[in-house]
């Protein structure tokens, strides 16, 4: 079958040579039984790429299946791909087939394989390697004939290096890997995505295509999409319900992008454009807030010795300070003459200065005391504190600190946190 009856049978949408690199290796790699690692971030159509292989391989009349390992608990993901006996765990009235037992023959898509527990990665690599596995609550070895087709959205090799992923298992599945790229990446392919989702819709809605002009063409290809292709069908969809122009500007198009893509911005020295740095990894702006508050205490201490050290220079700096801060916010004419300033504020030049509770000699200049900066440390009090704001309410509390509530549930148990 060629690329274009690929596309026409499976929905593909899309010229770009990377798209077209992805379905050739796809295509390539169907008829034969090697596992493969799709690869690409969220909304970019990875489980399109896994039915291709599926329906161009000698398994295409065998059961498939799709399954989101990070939808499934943790407690209860290894009963679910390799099936139970009865009573081998409270709820387990009787045995059950997993779908490694049930799929014999056909295909599993493990989505999201990157959540994967690593006490279920042992398993599933047992089953890659001599295709083996054994029931929850069962000592029998059975056998099973499946192919593995795996996707994630992040960086398995990282994650082997953090100890989050087997690196065996990583190799095993890794042995052809297909890299989809992001919508931004192809941005000759949007607007002709638009043009489809916009036609489905409106066959859907009973209503006429929208179309758009050139301005909002050109808004719509320099969008990042973070969403990708699921992303820009959503606002298509929108657009196609509630815009009344069927004719789309790019003030109208405006209105259905979001004001800031799901990235976490950090604006330093003036504000200005050139000093935003944007930060797409959690971890990396984590570590940049925790080393800035470090930097700040640092010069604070500092400070208050310089005060201690040299009382008369603190002073004048104190008043000339107060001086500035009131010519550059005059808030209101009584603070500016000082009327509204409690006697407290400022000591004048030379004057006696209040006693200090701390004993002068325990001062260093240059002594710094050292502060935990141990992201597991600071994720472990993160967690404590939103468990304590919703009072041991795990889902809200997965929910307010923008997890999963497996991924909390794993949290605890690894930080030994009871709620």
């Amino acid at each position: 079958m060629d690329q274009q009856n690929i596309k026409n049978r499976f929905g593909i949408i899309g010229n770009s040579p990377a798209l077209n690199h992805a379905l050739n290796v796809a295509a390539q790699v169907a008829n034969t039984d090697l596992s493969v690692l799709i690869v690409g971030e969220s909304g970019v159509g990875k489980e399109a790429f896994s039915q291709i292989i599926h329906s161009m391989s000698a398994r295409k009349h065998n059961p498939f299946i799709a399954v989101n390992c990070g939808a499934i608990p943790e407690g209860t993901i290894d009963s679910e791909l390799f099936g139970h006996e009865k009573g081998a765990f409270t709820g387990a009235v009787d045995s059950r087939k997993g779908y490694f037992e049930t799929v014999n023959g056909g295909t599993i898509f493990l989505d999201e394989i990157g959540e994967m527990p690593l006490g279920t990665q042992a398993r599933l690599l047992r089953v890659l390697e001599t295709g083996e596995f054994i029931r929850v609550g069962s000592s029998k070895v059975q056998k099973t004939d499946v192919r593995v087709i795996a996707a994630t959205n992040k960086d398995l090799l990282e994650s082997t290096h953090n100890g989050k992923f087997r690196e065996d298992l990583y190799y095993r599945l890794s042995t052809v890997p297909i890299r989809v790229p992001a919508l931004r990446d192809r941005k000759e392919d949007i607007t002709l995505l638009f043009r489809k989702f916009a036609v489905d819709f409106a066959e859907k809605y009973k209503t006429q295509p929208v179309q758009l002009e050139e301005d909002a063409r050109q808004l719509l290809v320099n969008y990042s999409w973070p969403g990708n292709v699921r992303e820009l069908k959503n606002i298509a969809e929108q657009i196609s319900v509630l815009s009344p122009n069927k004719q789309v500007s790019s003030i109208d198009l405006r209105r259905f992008l979001p004001d800031q893509p799901n990235r976490l911005p950090m604006v330093v020295g003036n504000g200005t454009h050139s000093n935003v740095h944007e930060f797409n990894n959690e971890r990396e702006l984590l570590y940049k807030l925790f080393f800035d508050m470090k930097k700040d205490v640092t010069e604070l201490k500092k400070m208050f010795v310089e005060i201690l050290q040299n009382p008369g220079e603190a002073a004048a700096a104190a008043a000339y300070t107060k001086e500035n801060l009131l010519r550059e916010y005059p808030v209101t004419a009584d603070l500016h003459q000082g009327a509204a300033l409690p006697a407290s504020f400022v000591q004048p030049v030379g004057a006696q200065q209040p006693a200090v509770l701390m004993p002068h000699d325990d001062i260093h200049e240059h002594e710094e005391v050292e502060e935990s900066l141990n992201i597991m440390d600071k994720e472990k009090e993160l967690i404590v504190k939103a468990l304590r704001k919703h009072k041991g309410k795990r889902k809200d509390a997965a929910s307010d600190l923008g997890i999963s509530e497996r991924t909390l549930y794993r949290k605890l148990k690894e930080y030994d946190i009871n709620d």
